[in-house]
């Protein structure tokens, strides 16, 4: 079979929904309609993709590995069919997505999200949830989103504009601060850690083993916002962005630690797919990041 690319969209629905009755009510086509997509796929393939599991269906391996690969495919996709030889901020109804950290939310994709709102009020800004998944294979998925905000350190060969000078802090329940985070009570008390691995460029870690520090035993979590909340109440340490962990209101009873050394630094930056270096919608998206770094940085 001659590859058809009209059936991306049917493959990438069946593989979505594991249905092909919930794939075509998706669609709005008939359900022999899908049938016929998907027995075509199947001989494509030479792989069942969806098989009967008891009363419900599973996907394939290949079918696994497909699903993401089509729906990479399928933004890819819609980016080029949005692709304009200028771009009109007042009057273009353009989506961007960005991928970001919960704690790039109430920082810097709330003032860019202003920003946009007032240069171009009818232009959507989507954010998707920063995965170890998704920047360990960057240089492909960057290809179907329109950027990635990281520190500087994670990613390398991608071009990228710094946005914020952030550093790192230690939060601990309010009733534990009479007892200063010397290095024996860091050793002792357990940790809270965001995205430790496999982001090597967030790991304290080394530096804290470069102060003596052992880290006991430690909760991770891809959640910054969900540190002070496993903090509070506990003998736990948790570490997370400074400038967010200031947004913690005075009497969620978690404070911010006097710590005896520097834990370092993170350069905030965004990074984007050479692909979209030359588009001029991106090129006025990296104006507005960047002057949204600099009100973050003034804050």
């Amino acid at each position: 079979m001659s590859p058809d690319l009209n059936l991306l969209v049917s493959m990438d629905a069946l593989l979505q929904e594991r249905s092909v009755t919930r794939a075509a009510q998706r669609l709005g086509l008939s359900q022999p309609s899908l049938s016929a997509a998907l027995a075509k796929l199947r001989r494509h393939f030479d792989d069942e993709l969806l098989t009967r599991v008891g009363n419900s269906y599973e996907l394939t391996a290949l079918g696994e590995r497909l699903a993401e690969q089509t729906s990479l495919a399928l933004g890819w996709t819609d980016r080029v069919f949005q692709t304009r030889a200028d771009f009109d901020p007042e009057h273009s109804e353009h989506e961007f997505t960005l991928v970001v950290a919960d704690c790039h939310l109430p920082l810097f994709a709330r003032v860019l999200a202003d920003l946009v709102q007032e240069q171009a009020p009818n232009v959507r800004l989507t954010f998707r949830h920063s995965t170890a998944q998704f920047v360990n294979r960057a240089s492909e998925h960057l290809r179907s989103v329109d950027a990635i905000v990281l520190p500087q350190g994670v990613l390398v060969n991608m071009p990228m504009l710094q946005l914020y000078r952030d550093r790192w802090a230690c939060v601990v329940s309010s009733e534990t601060t009479d007892r200063p985070l010397d290095r024996e009570q860091l050793s002792t008390r357990p940790w809270v850690f965001a995205y430790q691995h496999p982001f090597s460029a967030l790991s304290m870690m080394p530096r804290l083993a470069e102060e003596g520090v052992r880290v006991r035993s430690s909760i991770t979590t891809e959640d910054f916002l969900a540190v002070p909340h496993l903090v509070r109440g506990s003998e736990r340490i948790g570490l997370m962005p400074e400038r967010l962990a200031r947004l913690t209101p005075a009497d969620s009873g978690v404070a911010i630690a006097e710590l005896p050394f520097e834990l370092g630094d993170l350069l905030e930056s965004l990074w984007w797919h050479p692909a979209h270096e030359r588009d001029p919608a991106h090129a006025w998206l990296r104006r507005m990041a960047s002057r949204a770094g600099r009100v973050v940085e003034r804050s």
